[in-house]
């Protein structure tokens, strides 16, 4: 492991990390708000400390990132830029103990949106800017910014986009990787930005209709009120936020080459087609099983159940209604949505589509070879054949993802926290879903976990944003040996 180039990128990382606090600050001057002070002293600290580690690293080159150095600079980059960004709310005290502080930024970064907060409201706007702002940043990936905007992380650029990109097989669009991320940020910033112009189109106010777009591309959930969307109980809100989970729930690669002309590229691609008819499938069962017991009209139905489910399955994690309250079967639909997740590619959670839909190819496959036992049949994605390498990648892949979830509950369980809970409290954050079941769930937060809990379910955020093989690699004693 070449250490010193590891922490040479880390410093770079950090120095980044420490000038996009310029944007909260400016927001906490304009309002003058008490926020000024804690974003200044953080952005001090991350800049200094980033120049430092740069400084005295700067002289560390190598001809290319292994594949080693890849995976050690995304996962001790993703934690150290959640430490460091966990300081302006820990120095505005709008947070008890570090380690709540330390929770929400990496609920932001890794965009999950699980949140300690109970009087949202009651936090200055230049910190809950900050709070928007990580989750946009740690949407498309900071590291992947990083190689679009700093020339010398571009050589074995491929290697940090690997072990950050959230894809079993991640669509290179460029000959050259450095291109690809400038891509991929520039198709994340214009969508942004039309979601920013809808919002203020409807009535929303400037600064709120930036947060929400800030978290809504990443497919975050953190919003600037305590009630979420339902606060602003808008339906032109709530149907502009659903079209835009759902984009932000497909595949980036797509938006691309539909904004190139090819107008039927989410029809093509099986990956889509399937995310989105699984989405109607789900939105029909939820908003019949609501019609009645919770909801008088049909109409609200489909809007309070169309939002959750699109919310939940995008791994977004905002809410218009407590779903806690409605029958079982909704309540079981939408744990399912935690584990399915979006597309691979996007910047949604879970298991995602493309895994699901290879795992059932496959165990057709193992089936059709019982009956067929001298036929060869691959397993194909849009036509083409799946690799060997990528189907183990994929079964390896789900198999701890499940295994995982179920010794996260039971430690989590193990804590003092009751079932429920546990489940959907792990569910959400290995999924970077937000809100959970139980004690954490819509109209709830993760202010009661205990602090071992915590600690826990950081872990757990972590290894859902970046694909569990990144962080997990980290504790097998091989990838340490030479």
């Amino acid at each position: 492991m070449r250490w010193r180039y590891v922490l040479r990128t880390v410093g770079i990382l950090v120095l980044f990390l420490g000038l996009t606090m310029l944007a909260p600050l400016l927001f906490g001057i304009y309002y003058w708000d008490q926020s000024v002070v804690p974003i200044s002293i953080s952005m001090g600290i991350a800049v200094v400390a980033g120049f430092l580690l740069f400084g005295i690293f700067r002289g560390a080159k190598v001809e290319a990132i292994g594949q080693r150095e890849g995976m050690a600079i995304v996962a001790i980059g993703w934690t150290v830029i959640g430490l460091f960004g966990a300081l302006p709310f820990y120095l505005d005290n709008s947070f008890p103990t570090f380690i709540d502080a330390f929770f929400e930024s990496v609920s932001g970064f890794t965009t999950t949106g699980s949140s300690v907060l109970s009087e949202i409201e009651a936090v200055p706007q230049g910190l809950l800017f900050w709070r928007s702002l990580i989750q946009w940043l740690g949407g498309m990936g900071i590291i992947v910014l990083s190689i679009a905007i700093l020339p010398f992380l571009g050589v074995g650029g491929m290697q940090l986009f690997n072990a950050e990109v959230p894809s079993p097989v991640p669509d290179k669009l460029k000959p050259r990787i450095k291109d690809t991320a400038i891509i991929l940020w520039k198709v994340y910033a214009l969508i942004t930005l039309l979601q920013t112009v809808l919002l203020i189109i409807g009535g929303m106010g400037l600064y709120d209709a930036l947060c929400h777009a800030f978290t809504t591309m990443p497919t975050g959930g953190f919003s600037t009120k305590n009630t979420s969307i339902a606060h602003y109980d808008s339906a032109y809100f709530d149907i502009v936020i659903i079209i835009f989970m759902l984009l932000a729930g497909i595949n980036f690669s797509l938006h691309y080459q539909l904004l190139r002309g090819k107008t039927l590229i989410f029809w093509r691609d099986s990956e889509c087609r399937v995310f989105l008819g699984a989405v109607v499938v789900l939105i029909i069962v939820v908003s019949l099983n609501i019609y009645g017991p919770v909801y008088e009209t049909i109409g609200e139905s489909l809007r309070f159940g169309a939002f959750q489910v699109v919310s939940i399955i995008t791994t977004t994690g905002y809410v218009t209604a407590d779903y806690g309250t409605w029958p079982a079967l909704s309540q079981i639909v939408l744990l399912l949505c935690m584990f399915l997740g979006a597309s691979a590619g996007s910047t949604g959670g879970g298991i995602k589509w493309l895994r699901i839909m290879l795992c059932f190819k496959f165990c057709y496959r193992e089936l059709f070879s019982i009956v067929h036992p001298r036929a060869i049949k691959n397993v194909k994605i849009s036509g083409k054949p799946v690799p060997t390498a990528v189907m183990k990648n994929v079964v390896g892949f789900v198999l701890l993802y499940m295994g995982l979830f179920a010794v996260s509950t039971v430690l989590l369980a193990c804590t003092g926290v009751d079932l429920v809970t546990s489940v959907g409290a792990v569910a959400a954050t290995l999924g970077n879903i937000g809100p959970g079941l139980g004690l954490v769930g819509p109209v709830n937060n993760f202010a009661e976990i205990p602090y071992l809990g915590k600690w826990l379910l950081i872990w757990c955020m972590l290894l859902g944003r970046l694909e569990i093989y990144t962080v997990i690699i980290l504790l097998v004693p091989e990838f340490w040996r030479k």
